[in-house]
């Protein structure tokens, strides 16, 4: 059996972690974004708001907080990584998403990751670069800095996502599946 488009691209995808300098155009932002706002959610609730950050100087920022922060971590490869002056976290991609939810919502953690794998296979079937950011957490345990993220009342961030053009030569390869993950009752 062939494999179709979409299960190809799924397939396909990788974290990218390292971006060109040029920024993605805002046609291309704007379908990554309507893929993330057509994925499933609880209820039909939508409680996810995006933050789109496309200043280079709210980004510097954005990795600075977070880099002192990790530095600080009580966890030895959080804190190793904080310590390195190399490391960025969004990897200087020139576009981060900030994916809120709405603090009331019935499922608003699996509503956004919904959004954000939307998002992710998107934008590789734009040709895109991406990766989850799970660490931007330390910028978001900062009320102050929140606050400068402009989010709807009653909104939480949870996760982000960078986006770019890859400056990866040889993309990376999938690591092997674990296919015994399954049981059947029939």
């Amino acid at each position: 059996m062939d494999m179709n488009e979409v299960l190809e691209t799924i397939k396909n995808r990788r974290s990218i972690r390292k971006y060109k300098p040029e920024q993605i155009k805002d046609d291309e932002l704007k379908l990554i974004l309507e893929a993330g706002m057509y994925a499933p959610t609880a209820h039909n609730e939508q409680p996810w708001h995006f933050t789109v950050v496309q200043n280079p100087d709210v980004l510097r920022r954005i990795n600075e907080v977070v880099q002192e922060d990790m530095a600080k971590s009580d966890v030895e490869w959080i804190r190793n990584m904080g310590s390195n002056p190399a490391f960025s976290v969004t990897y200087q991609a020139p576009t981060l998403v900030v994916v809120s939810g709405r603090a009331d919502a019935l499922a608003m953690q699996a509503d956004c990751a919904a959004s954000i794998e939307n998002m992710l296979i998107a934008a590789e079937s734009l040709g895109i670069g991406s990766v989850w950011l799970g660490l931007t957490r330390f910028l978001f345990a900062r009320a102050d800095e929140v606050a400068k993220l402009g989010l709807p009342e009653g909104y939480k961030p949870y996760y982000s996502v960078a986006l770019g053009y890859s400056a990866i030569e040889r993309r990376p390869v999938a690591p092997k599946r674990n296919m015994d993950v399954v049981n059947y009752i029939r």
